[in-house]
């Protein structure tokens, strides 16, 4: 038997990702824009980085608290006040190895082998990807597409439910569609899973991009109970710059703590500690750059839009949340191949919509979390494109 047919049939079949083959095919070119991946071009800032830089002059690098050090927890208890007015303390709150982390640790918690956990789609496809690599299965339910807007039908996710269906899995505001669920919208599926005793895992990653004079997003803490079945999944990748550190954090009922430390100890076994003293400055210290973020994201939307709208062949519904523009190019159907011809023409980086799920497909995703003088750049040669 050769190696790769002794494999767990879940591992063997783990999909590519459609947004890296895409990468991979390009990422050497001398004039890319890279505008595929959810991330923005500027550095961690200098006050995060000091924060680590003081722990480990401390030598902070032994083995630490598994749930996360006690002041990062507590910032994040404060962080959850200050914006969500939940006085939840810090023992819901539990310091993870990136976002995606917190998505396997939720994941390993409610759902196995035979399972189901439904999720609206087009989506990020890493979430559908661990999902079947625990054994269980995906349900997608489409969202609907117009140009006024893309929109869940609470009635036809819910009809997906079986009797084999763990938990709900809602990604707002939306990674790559720029959705976002309204505070009813919310209200709608928290009554009906806790009607079907269902969980909800809230991936509020984009929760502080938002368009408009808004602090955040709508969120399950708006209208749920402390001891609702959900689990929030958050990163500080989007936030404070720092997609390469891998931290992020899940937010679950008190009664799990255990549970959770385990999973965290069978795992990774902890965050280094220094990377946490970063976290915490990026709690305390970073609205202020947040803010910035958010105001550079506005504008590189509008630079983007305008101008790819300008060309009368593109088709796309304004993004609600998040920093991506969602959209299809007339004519062209294909979205990997179209990604591909477009990187290879132009040196503008795009990531497939069907990297998304099948209901991502015609569509292609840009970040706008750039610089004017880059986005101006991508959008131009993008336009020119598109016209040809």
């Amino acid at each position: 038997m050769d190696a790769m047919s002794a494999l767990r049939p879940e591992a063997r079949e783990a999909p590519e990702s459609g947004i890296v083959e895409v990468v991979n095919f390009a990422r050497e070119r001398g004039d890319l824009i890279p505008l595929w991946v959810g991330e923005g071009d500027l550095p961690t800032p200098d006050f995060i980085r000091v924060a680590a830089n003081a722990s480990l002059a401390r030598g902070e690098t032994f083995y630490t608290y598994q749930r996360g050090i006690p002041a990062l927890r507590e910032a994040l208890a404060r962080y959850h006040l200050r914006h969500f007015g939940r006085d939840w303390g810090a023992e819901r709150h539990f310091v993870t190895g990136s976002g995606m982390q917190a998505i396997q640790l939720a994941v390993q918690a409610v759902a196995g082998a035979g399972d189901e956990v439904i999720y609206p789609e087009p989506a990020w496809p890493n979430f559908p990807a661990a999902i079947g690599i625990m054994g269980a299965r995906a349900i997608p339910v489409p969202l609907d597409f117009s140009p006024n807007g893309w929109t869940l039908d609470i009635d036809r996710l819910f009809a997906a439910v079986t009797p084999r269906t763990r938990a709900i899995y809602l990604n707002s505001p939306s990674n790559p569609t720029g959705w976002m669920a309204d505070k009813e919208t919310l209200a709608a599926i928290l009554e009906e899973v806790r009607r079907r005793g269902l969980w909800i895992v809230a991936d509020e990653v984009y929760s502080r991009f938002v368009e408009g004079e808004a602090a955040r997003a709508p969120s399950f803490m708006d209208v749920s109970d402390p001891d609702d079945l959900i689990l929030y999944v958050n990163t500080f990748s989007k936030n404070w710059a720092m997609t390469g550190w891998r931290i992020g954090w899940l937010s679950a009922p008190p009664a799990m703590g255990q549970v959770v430390e385990n999973l965290i100890q069978y795992s990774t076994s902890g965050v280094a500690q220094f990377m946490q003293h970063a976290a915490l400055a990026a709690l305390d210290e970073g609205e202020e750059f947040l803010a910035l973020q958010r105001q550079r994201a506005s504008a590189g939307r509008t630079i983007v839009e305008a101008r790819l709208a300008a060309t009368g062949r593109i088709r796309y519904a304004p993004p609600q949340g998040a920093f991506y523009l969602f959209f299809g190019i007339d004519g062209q159907s294909d979205s990997r191949d179209t990604a591909k011809r477009i990187v290879a023409e132009t040196g503008v980086g795009l990531a497939p919509g069907i990297a998304f799920g099948a209901a991502g497909e015609g569509f292609l995703r840009l970040c706008f979390a750039r610089s004017a003088r880059q986005l101006e750049t991508a959008a131009d040669r993008l336009a020119d494109w598109i016209a040809r």
